[in-house]
């Protein structure tokens, strides 16, 4: 049950005691703060994470923002819950103890030291790896300290201290972190870190694949100097692994989500798109888009835009049969930049060949473009739409293209 329901969706009055003072929502984790007052965890970290330093209720000063589980309330919160089964209450988890820093200090400490044998290394980092996957809070925490620059350094160690199993556990939490552009500068530039996560991007565990593309985008998102992209994009098989990553089956979601990430920053090298489409791009985004999430379905259809600017993109998805139908139908229905990229890739198409001109029509394409720009979309989408109404004038059905002057064309603007 969705702690937010009223008591009438559920004919079950939550208890004033149990409900957050700043969401009046079921806690879930309630915390004491200095003042005495009982809030949900997530509700009060947002608070102060705005800048605020007092207590919501009582307006006193927080003085310490260390914040104490208030175990006997959530127990008590728990028992309602099993007690109210029959009205669709489900009963909260037991939260996990959030990162402490001083054990985060210390796990990194144990971590780094290469004086510490193996396991004991290993072992730090797998619980480094726990909490940091527990929660967002958890993350913060950890990165407050100088984390990336230790697991930067036992990724790419080359020391007699070197183990496979060390780099791996690195990664992994190197991976759930952004880095800073210094950081992303500082590894782009040096050829052998930049070969070796190449290299992972083949390892037998999809886990370290999916792990490898999710820093190599991040690198490449950090980098500014274009040099250094395209430096990254134009290595030996990068796009043809990344595209693995991307056709991966569907039964581990995050290779779709990181290898989409990864296809659409490497595009954005454009000397070195024709390598996405020579590794097999056209064929895993089209038959990936019905499967992406919102933001992923965004990112693929800028990468569709993308790869139609050059002729061999443009080429290839307009052999692909399902390439304009797909387009035409999800034109309007992801969201406003959604709208704007896939209106861009049917203009690059259609501008291409007359062929998709009359598909694009066939398809249904004249409804979707007169409720586009009559919609609230983005204004550079309404230009496409109109500049596509225009190009199209010729397909049209004989009894639309009396109307067809009403709809003017902007001038072109650059995508």
């Amino acid at each position: 049950m969705p702690v937010s329901l009223e008591p009438l969706d559920v004919g079950v009055q939550i208890p004033y005691h149990f409900r957050c003072p700043i969401s009046l929502e079921l806690m879930r984790d309630p915390v004491i703060v200095n003042t005495g007052q009982t809030y949900d965890r997530s509700s009060i970290e947002s608070w102060v994470a705005t800048g605020n330093t007092t207590c919501p209720v009582t307006r006193l000063p927080l003085t310490d923002f260390t914040f104490i589980p208030n175990h006997t309330l959530r127990r008590l919160i728990q028992d309602w819950c099993v007690a109210n089964r029959s009205y669709g209450v489900e009963r909260i988890p037991t939260p996990k103890q959030p990162a402490d820093p001083v054990t985060v200090r210390l796990l990194l400490s144990q971590a780094a030291s290469e004086s510490n044998p193996r396991h004991a290394r290993l072992s730090a980092l797998r619980r480094l790896r726990g909490l940091a996957r527990d929660s967002e809070h958890n993350r913060l925490v950890i990165s407050t300290y100088n984390t990336r620059d230790v697991l930067i350094g036992i990724l790419f160690s080359e020391s007699k201290a070197y183990s496979p199993e060390l780099n791996l556990e690195a990664l992994t939490i190197l991976s759930s972190f952004s880095l800073s552009e210094s950081e992303c500068v500082l590894i782009s530039l040096d050829p052998d870190r930049i070969s070796y996560i190449i290299s992972l991007l083949s390892h037998s565990s999809i886990e370290v694949r999916v792990n490898s593309a999710a820093l190599l985008e991040n690198i490449i998102a950090g980098t500014r100097l274009p040099e250094n992209r395209a430096e990254i994009s134009n290595r030996d098989e990068v796009f043809e692994r990344v595209i693995g990553i991307l056709n991966y089956p569907l039964t581990y979601p995050r290779a779709i989500k990181v290898g989409i990430k990864a296809l659409f920053a490497l595009c954005l090298v454009k000397q070195h798109r024709h390598k996405a489409v020579d590794a097999g791009a056209v064929e895993a985004i089209i038959n990936r888009l019905p499967d992406f999430e919102k933001s992923d379905a965004e990112r693929a259809l800028a990468t569709v835009e993308l790869l139609c600017r050059i002729p061999e993109g443009c080429a290839a998805f307009a052999s692909h049969a399902l390439t304009v139908p797909l387009l035409v139908k999800i034109i309007l229905k992801i969201s406003d930049r959604a709208t704007e990229y896939a209106a861009g890739a049917l203009l690059s198409l259609c501008t291409a060949a007359e062929r998709l001109q009359r598909e694009a029509v066939a398809t249904g394409l004249l409804t979707q473009l007169l409720l586009l720009v009559q919609s609230d979309c983005t204004e550079r989408a309404k230009r496409k739409a109109q500049m596509l109404l225009k190009l199209l004038r010729d397909s049209w059905p004989e009894k639309c293209a009396g109307n067809s002057d009403s709809f003017a064309c902007s001038d072109a603007v650059r995508f």
